[in-house]
């Protein structure tokens, strides 16, 4: 009976422990929701943040993203997605980061909605998410 009671003890610490165990995702994809935020992804994984845009106000996304630790988050590109229905006026579009893990790490990224010209708003709103590869 205790030999019993030992080894389903050490199946269920082996289950526990696998669990614990598993793996983060190689792609993962985030919108402003997740601002705040902090996910995990694989090294070698691939990051992608969405956030919506109208330039018809004349306010844009950081192009370049900021990147506390430029050896574990790399950014390989931004875009501009207009919108779907082009017939609208002053509909908005979408701005599209994508980022690679390139190793174990935290590395925090950082964008601001702004108008970008001298004297336009600064900041009216901001991403950030802290990224963990593992």
């Amino acid at each position: 009976m205790k030999s019993k009671l030992a080894l389903i003890c050490t199946v269920v610490a082996i289950s526990l422990c696998l669990c614990a165990c598993s793996s983060a995702p190689a792609q993962l994809s985030v919108d402003a929701s997740s601002s705040g935020q902090k996910v995990e992804i694989a090294a070698g994984g691939s990051l992608t943040v969405t956030l919506e845009s109208n330039a018809s106000t004349g306010f844009q996304w950081s192009e370049k993203a900021e990147i506390s630790d430029s050896a574990v988050l790399q950014q390989v590109s931004h875009e501009f997605v207009a919108p779907e229905k082009k017939d609208v006026v002053g509909a908005p579009g979408k701005e599209v980061w994508t980022f690679k893990a390139l190793k174990k790490g935290t590395s925090t990224i950082s964008m601001e909605y702004s108008q970008p010209w001298e004297g336009g708003t600064k900041a009216a709103q901001t991403f950030s998410l802290t990224v963990v590869v593992k």
